[in-house]
């Protein structure tokens, strides 16, 4: 399978600062990928860095099997982006913003704007200005403007931001179908771990500029296991209660009055029993399974046990 992209061992300084430390990735074509951190993690760095808007302190990366820097800033043209805030132009119509773009990528297709507005949505207001948009169509806008040049790979940073329920809908039915009829590979950010987890097939998980794990869709389906959840303002005592009873428990502190207990999960009953023989007082106690926020949660924040 084509390796659409590798980086190796990428940093990004600002002073003693690291937005980026040692980032090693590789994409593959036609694959998704969710690019999971938290703000400040070094997700849009290394966005911005891929598409040649930052410049890396040191490290390299190949694009489409291309090394050399002025080889990669041809290939570059193969890729669409939207990072950060859409870069329109807001005097002017949603046409003029696709028609600029069309000419910036030398794209020869005359009719590819009118596709691209109908695709996204907004061919009834292709004359209105941008200005008069909502975040959500200036969103979707930015998406088209994104596929103008046809390209091999797309880097969206939060592409659902702004949008509702519905277009958050149609715009993950649009980039699956880009994905798989166009074979367009994706790296994708997003807050809303939820919908990643409906349209990725693979993760990258970031935290303070590291990559800490990357994992497959299956992989991650292996690893959001049964547990218990249990909520209770006793929680100290839970704990002991549960280590002196059970000595392999694992289990993860959420919050300072939330357990996940992943280990004995068919063993419910007689938890729920020890914990009530020992009057401790659950407001929550319920068999579950994990979510990919809750996953996420896991690896990059609260008291880990095994």
């Amino acid at each position: 399978m084509e390796t659409v992209l590798q980086t190796k061992n990428i940093v990004k300084s600002y002073g003693q600062f690291k937005a980026l430390d040692d980032i090693s990735i590789t994409l593959k074509a036609g694959h998704i990928y969710g690019f999971i951190g938290e703000n400040g993690a070094g997700k849009t760095t290394l966005m911005k860095v891929l598409t040649g808007l930052l410049y890396p302190t040191s490290g390299t990366f190949s694009l489409f099997g291309k090394d050399d820097p002025s080889d990669i800033l041809k290939m570059r043209r193969q890729i669409g982006s939207t990072i950060e805030a859409p870069a329109l132009y807001p005097e002017y119509s949603a046409y003029r913003n696709l028609e600029l773009q069309r000419i910036l990528m030398g794209n020869p297709d005359r009719e590819i704007c009118d596709r691209l507005l109908e695709m996204a949505g907004l061919a009834a207001v292709r004359d209105k200005k941008v200005r008069k948009f909502s975040l959500g169509m200036k969103q979707r806008l930015s998406l088209a403007m994104a596929l103008v040049g046809k390209p091999r790979l797309l880097i969206l940073d939060e592409p659902i931001n702004g949008l509702d329920p519905k277009n958050i809908s149609e715009l993950r039915s649009l980039l699956k179908r880009l994905n798989e009829e166009d074979k367009v590979t994706m790296l994708i950010s997003s807050h809303i771990l939820n919908e990643l987890y409906l349209l990725a097939t693979d993760y990258y998980i970031i935290h303070k500029g590291k990559i800490i794990q990357s994992l497959t869709h299956d992989e991650l389906e292996e690893k959001c296991r049964q547990y218990i959840k249990l909520k209770t303002s006793q929680l100290p005592k839970c704990i002991t209660v549960i280590e002196n009873a059970y000595h392999d428990a694992e289990y993860t502190v959420i919050d300072n009055e939330t357990l996940h207990l992943f280990s004995h999960t068919d063993r419910a009953e007689d938890i729920a029993r020890l914990l009530m023989e020992n009057h401790i007082v659950t407001k929550e106690f319920s068999v579950t399974e994990q979510s990919l926020e809750e996953y996420y949660l896991s690896v990059t924040g609260g008291d880990n046990h095994a």
